[in-house]
């Protein structure tokens, strides 16, 4: 079973057990998933064209964490991270640190990068090779700890 179809079976649960946070969680994925197929006038949407959109939403909500929190408002803090959470249940797994930084010398070795001046290639190289794997702000940090920077 997809990811599509996943949301949608969890929603009906959700409705059925009368969860609030995770029905209204759940609601915001569908609701970006029902645009995504307007846009294609598809009947579903395939795993990675979910995962893309669970991420951009999982973005969205950290970013709100980050400004509430910012603005001490700790009750909307809260109901950001339930649904970050639920975001988050439907996400594959992001490599480790440890993973991470074998992936960025893996780049380094391959692009054959030996200052900061690469950086640019080194992060291309592994976006096209292992973007849903990744983090891209931890793997940026670690190769330019890597390169010198």
């Amino acid at each position: 079973m997809g990811i599509y179809e996943q949301v949608n079976d969890a929603l009906k649960e959700a409705m059925r057990a009368r969860d609030a946070a995770r029905t209204l969680a759940l609601r915001n994925i569908r609701a970006a998933f029902i645009e995504a197929l307007k846009v294609d006038n598809a009947a579903s949407l395939p795993d990675d064209a979910c995962v893309a959109l669970l991420r951009r939403l999982a973005k969205q909500t950290q970013e709100s964490i980050d400004a509430y929190a910012a603005g001490q408002r700790v009750d909307l803090v809260t109901e950001e991270r339930a649904k970050l959470s639920v975001y988050e249940g439907f996400l594959p797994q992001r490599a480790s640190a440890d993973d991470t930084a074998a992936l960025v010398d893996a780049a380094i070795a391959a692009t054959g990068a030996a200052d900061l001046a690469a950086l640019g290639r080194v992060m291309g190289w592994l976006m096209q090779h292992h973007k849903d794997q990744l983090d891209g702000k931890t793997a940026q940090a670690i190769a330019r700890t890597r390169l010198g920077g």
